[in-house]
């Protein structure tokens, strides 16, 4: 049950981090997404067959430290962005911070609780909730493509031959970040759910 949980949390929470893209393309003048059907909640036009759900409910099921998957990229044009350089970044950014506002938001639930008796059996819910959104964030935020980070870093320290590399092998460098290099991610994580809902 509690797989099955942690699942669907994971599923809606990566569906509001891409739509979160499209909104933000949106307000920066470019109507993609919002043409192509993809500013929905609903999870339809956002499932990948295989990162969206296969791969999690194994991980889920397998209870692995590690929850990783994806939905279809939310498309978008930089041609209709009036900064692309600087407009591709905030919608990069944009799915990131969603997942944090998630975050907050429960954890401040958990936070405020013992005032609501009637709450306090959701905290290990909600403490999922946080956790799934926080690990999406940060873990979207390391500078490796086709992670949102990346987008970020080549705006702010813009390096042709860095990027061409970075993307050529962006399948290995991420496959050996998952497997060796968590642990430079996992205190920020703990560190913010501290910060947040007050549990370590």
């Amino acid at each position: 049950m509690t797989e099955i949980f942690v699942l669907l949390i994971f599923l809606y929470s990566v569906i509001i981090h891409e739509v979160s893209h499209g909104w933000a393309a949106l307000k920066l003048g470019d109507d993609t997404a919002e043409k192509m059907g993809r500013l929905t909640l609903n999870p339809l036009p956002h499932l990948d067959l295989f990162g969206s759900i296969l791969l999690p409910l194994i991980l889920a099921l397998t209870r692995s430290p590690i929850l990783f998957g994806w939905a279809k990229p939310v498309p978008y044009n930089p041609l209709k962005l009036k900064h692309p350089a600087r407009d591709s970044a905030l919608l990069a950014l944009a799915g990131p911070t969603s997942n944090l506002i998630l975050a907050f938001i429960f954890g401040i639930f958990i936070r405020f609780s013992h005032y609501f008796t009637a709450f306090q059996s959701l905290n290990p819910f909600f403490l999922i909730i946080v956790q799934v959104n926080l690990v999406l964030a940060i873990f979207n935020l390391v500078p490796l493509p086709p992670l949102d980070g990346s987008k970020i870093l080549f705006y702010f320290w813009p390096n042709a031959k860095l990027e061409i590399f970075l993307e050529k092998y962006s399948f290995l460098i991420l496959l050996l970040f998952l497997m060796f290099g968590w642990g430079l991610i996992s205190p920020v994580i703990s560190g913010l759910q501290f910060l947040f809902t007050g549990i370590p």
